[in-house]
């Protein structure tokens, strides 16, 4: 568990900023530095450290001098523009490397991975060195302070923290002022906190005082060595205990995080057995360094801020989804009225509002019946009964708008909480619908019209043709005869006519029963060979399933709707070499039941054309010579009817055309 390497980049160029963080992003931490004045603290920061810098940059020039004679341990990269005086100049000096500003990425990555490795070197040199200073680690003498000293700090924190934490109103306000307490209780010169709102989000600094300007921007993932070693040490970090840290590789990590904060003492927070952030702290106000009895009474006022942090952090995430709910219930279109146990209205939104006319002044806290009255019976209806009413639809009466209504109980497990109504706005809807009435029923007498006007047509002419030549050929018996078959023939083609158009539009009353679909299948299989003159030329095989469920259907209305789509599937391959028709029916299993049958009927011809896709169940549409069009709006009518769906599935090798029907409940 080693620290992230860090490398700092010194430029105001944001294009090279962006391709060095692209090509390190998987081996560095990427510090980019704008402003000259600040370098020097991001260094003091990160030190040792990797540092890039644009030679192009403001005060480049001082910078570099800067960096070699002060930050010696560092390693300095210059970037500059090929053989320029700059870039010469910079590989003259004492500069780890000089590079092109246009960086190949695999150059660019080799050399940083050479550097980070010489620094590793530096870093354990250095730690070697330090523990010959310091001689074998040995357990730190604990040299408890006297009681009267430490009496001050104990006494202050309980005396302080509740005025700290008596509102949680402003979690922000409420950090800061924790910040302060904490800061004076402890008696030191810089305090900061690092936490996460919720699980899974990163660990931000939320609140500081006298602390290093870049604190705010670092941000520490769950994953993070830092992270993970308090979640395995769970212990406080002091600048003087370093030493006496066990494992060599996890002192450059601890002091790069105490380097980074300015701090003397970082100490974690838990929460229910996680890490919910840390606690750094600064100097003490006296310039004396930290005793064994100073990190205990850190310990404990950590205690006091985990708990504070903790309820912060919940109250935040309270917040926030409050926030969220109320700004949802707000911004949807339908109107939310909700009530409680008592029938009192606690929540109403500006949709109801609107669509009411009733103000939430007047509404808020007030008895459901200060609402519409329908509203207001359907609410209390709903808070009394066990299970929840249908939707209902009326014309509210101060509005004059078209609403629906869905009522629901509000319940947490099993305890009643009251009820709530979505109230939907169908003025607009209602008003293009009846729009779109009028085209479709203007376009329905024009397509009648123009339908019957060429059917009839062609049935006049024949009769009136033979009628005119009647008189003159008279006393021709042959003519007589083909008179009197045609006469009757057309007569007839005209009776079916209106029978067809009659039958439409006063469609025979539905007598539901439980019945097993395969009878209406075979049925209509039948009648559309004898009725609609499908030939035996045409092979129609079926395929129905024995462990079919019940369906609730009319017998005779089923059968005519097969009827129809067999029909219609003959005259599809009418002009096919192999003609071929499948009738199939099979369950459709839902939740390891059987919730509806499928009846498709698939053909082999040319398909439906793309301009007639969206027209076949429009009334008197037909690519026929001879037919009104009315087999499949007839056939979509019967299966809405026993509440069914009718798709079609079409391309150049043929249609099919499936009707999904709901199964009964135990044949009921």
């Amino acid at each position: 568990m080693s620290a992230v390497p860090v490398c700092i980049l010194y430029t105001q160029d944001p294009d090279l900023a962006r391709r060095v963080k692209a090509y390190l992003r998987t081996m560095a931490s990427v510090r980019h530095v704008t402003d000259p004045n600040r370098l020097e603290a991001v260094l003091q920061q990160n030190s040792p450290a990797i540092v890039l810098m644009d030679l192009r940059a403001k005060d480049c020039r001082d910078l570099l001098d800067l960096l070699e004679r002060d930050w010696v341990e560092s390693l300095v990269v210059a970037l500059g523009a090929p053989r320029s005086e700059p870039l010469r100049e910079a590989e003259q000096s004492a500069v780890y490397a000089a590079e092109d500003l246009q960086l190949d990425r695999h150059r660019f990555q080799s050399l940083l991975g050479r550097a980070f490795d010489h620094l590793r070197l530096m870093q354990e040199n250095r730690d070697l060195r330090e523990q010959s200073y310091y001689g074998p680690v040995m357990e730190p003498v604990r040299r408890p302070a006297p009681m009267m000293e430490r009496l001050p700090t104990a006494w202050r924190l309980p005396l302080r923290f509740p005025r700290v934490v008596r509102r949680l109103d402003n979690v922000e306000g409420l950090l800061a002022n924790v910040v302060e307490g904490v800061a004076d209780a402890a008696g030191v010169t810089r305090v900061g906190i690092f936490s996460r709102i919720r699980s899974g989000d990163r660990y931000c600094f939320r609140a500081g005082l006298r602390c290093l300007p870049e604190t705010n921007e670092i941000q520490y993932d769950e994953r993070d060595p830092l992270v993970r070693w308090f979640e395995l040490h769970g212990h406080l970090v002091s600048r003087a205990n370093l030493p006496h840290i066990v494992s060599q590789n996890q002192r450059p990590l601890l002091r790069r995080a105490l380097d980074t904060f300015g701090a003397e003492v970082i100490v974690p927070l838990y929460a229910r057995g996680q890490i919910i952030g840390w606690l750094f702290f600064g100097h003490r106000v006296t310039g004396l360094p930290f005793e064994y009895s100073d990190l205990e009474a850190l310990m404990a006022l950590a205690e006091h801020v985990s708990t504070v942090l903790e309820n912060a952090l919940l109250y935040e995430d309270v917040t926030l989804q409050k926030t969220l709910a109320e700004t949802l219930l707000k911004s949807i279109p339908p109107g939310i009225v909700a009530i409680d146990e008592n029938g009192t209205i606690r929540w109403f939104n500006p949709p109801a509002e609107s669509i009411l006319g009733v103000k939430p002044s007047d509404a808020l806290n007030r008895p459901a019946e200060a609402l519409e009255r329908k509203l207001a019976a359907m609410l209390r209806e709903t808070l009394d009964a066990r299970t929840n009413p249908p939707a209902r639809q009326w014309i509210d009466p101060k509005t004059r708008r078209s609403v629906s209504v869905e009522t629901r109980r509000l319940v947490d497990q099993n305890t009643p909480l009251g009820a709530v109504a979505v109230i939907h706005d169908l003025t607009v809807e209602e008003d293009l619908r009846q729009k779109q009435d009028l085209v479709d029923r203007a376009a329905f007498w024009t397509d009648l019209a123009a339908s019957m006007s060429h059917e009839i047509r062609n049935p006049l002419v024949a009769i009136k043709t033979f009628a005119q030549l009647l008189p003159e050929r008279f006393d021709d018996s042959e003519f007589r005869k083909n008179f009197n078959q045609i006469v009757v023939q057309e007569i007839d083609r005209l009776d079916k006519i209106v029978s067809q158009i009659n039958a439409f539009a006063h469609p025979a009353e539905l007598k539901m029963r439980p019945l097993d679909i395969r009878t209406p299948v075979k049925r209509g299989l039948e009648l559309a060979r004898s009725k609609f003159r499908v030939n035996g030329g045409v092979a129609v095989e079926t395929e129905l399933s024995s462990n079919l469920p019940k369906v609730l259907g009319d017998e005779s209305a089923l059968a005519e709707a097969v009827a129809h789509l067999v029909a219609n599937a003959a005259e599809a391959v009418i002009e096919e070499k192999k003609p071929k028709i499948t009738l199939s029916a099979k369950p459709i299993r839902e939740g390891g039941r059987d919730s509806a049958v499928l009846v498709t009927v698939q053909d082999n011809g040319r398909g439906i054309a793309p301009e007639m896709r969206d027209k076949v169940f429009s009334p008197f549409c037909t690519t026929k010579a001879r037919g009104m069009g009315l087999g499949l709006p007839i056939v979509k009518r019967t299966v809405f009817d026993h509440n069914g769906r009718v798709d079609i599935d079409t391309s150049d090798s043929g249609t099919a055309v499936s009707i999904a029907l709901p199964a009964t409940a135990n044949g009921d």
